[in-house]
């Protein structure tokens, strides 16, 4: 397991958008200030814990799609508190020679790299703690357990929404696309606004107001950083929409569509 030994400090003066994932999810590691943040989005929206478990089953179902498919190593950057299934044990039980390589840069998921570590035998499972926004660190660090000459499922869920622009969101993508063989893919879901602008922007408010950042996306946008990718049918979809038929449904409240956008793509 490789760490960052600065990084280890828990700071519980602000929220963490994996310790707000993590109360959505209605699990116990987040702190008081990740839940009032949490609840204050609910006023916005009140589907918020809908929203993550929608992305939590997109997860899956893209997993048992890639396995089905031939992949056989992840890399899985933003990976968020474990909850059950994780990504190892969905690729793990249909190929336990799956390798797998999670990245997060929450002290507090590091505290959980023990459940993150649980492998088959035959395959491999790796801990990453660094920022999304250091692309050659974790590439360099993933190289140890991954081959980068054989396919590589690239996955950032509900991450990429928490970089801005400014932060070169889409050029920290294309850096890791850039270094995966050609058969690899890359693996995304993203909150957007296309549906509820208003809305969109006082969560991002709300978010700035505590020194954080929360940059929705249009699906043009999320669709511009497949760049030079082949889309896996259906493209870009509806989270929820995203071939349903790998995963059990998710009740949601209401009729209105979940707001975020997902896409699995292949490197030519």
């Amino acid at each position: 397991m490789t760490q960052d030994p600065a990084a280890v400090r828990i700071d519980t003066s602000k929220p963490h958008p994996a310790r707000m994932y993590d109360w959505f999810l209605g699990g116990k590691d987040n702190y008081p200030v990740d839940e009032a943040m949490a609840r204050q989005l609910l006023t916005v929206d009140a589907r918020g814990r809908d929203m993550a478990r929608v992305n939590r089953a997109f997860m899956h179902r893209a997993i048992r799609w890639l396995s089905a498919h031939g992949v056989r190593q992840y890399l899985d950057v933003g990976t968020g508190i474990p909850t059950e299934p994780n990504l190892h044990q969905i690729a793990q039980e249909a190929a336990p020679e799956s390798r797998i390589v999670y990245c997060d840069n929450d002290p507090i998921v590091l505290a959980h790299a023990a459940a993150l570590l649980r492998s088959t035998p035959e395959g491999a499972t790796e801990y990453i703690q660094a920022d999304a926004r250091e692309p050659e660190i974790i590439l360099e660090r993933a190289g140890k357990v991954l081959d980068f000459d054989q396919p590589i499922a690239l996955s950032m869920l509900a991450l990429l929404h928490f970089v801005g622009d400014e932060d070169g969101a889409y050029e920290l993508v294309s850096k890791l696309v850039e270094k995966l063989a050609p058969g690899s893919y890359l693996v995304l879901s993203h909150v957007t606004g296309d549906f509820n602008p208003e809305g969109a922007a006082q969560a991002a408010a709300m978010y700035k107001a505590r020194g954080l950042t929360l940059r929705p996306r249009s699906r043009d946008e999320l669709a511009a950083f497949f760049d030079g990718l082949e889309f896996v049918e259906p493209g870009v979809s509806l989270t929820a929409e995203w071939h349903p038929e790998l995963g059990e449904p998710v009740p949601v409240q209401g009729d209105e569509p979940i707001p975020g956008w997902a896409a699995v793509a292949r490197k030519p």
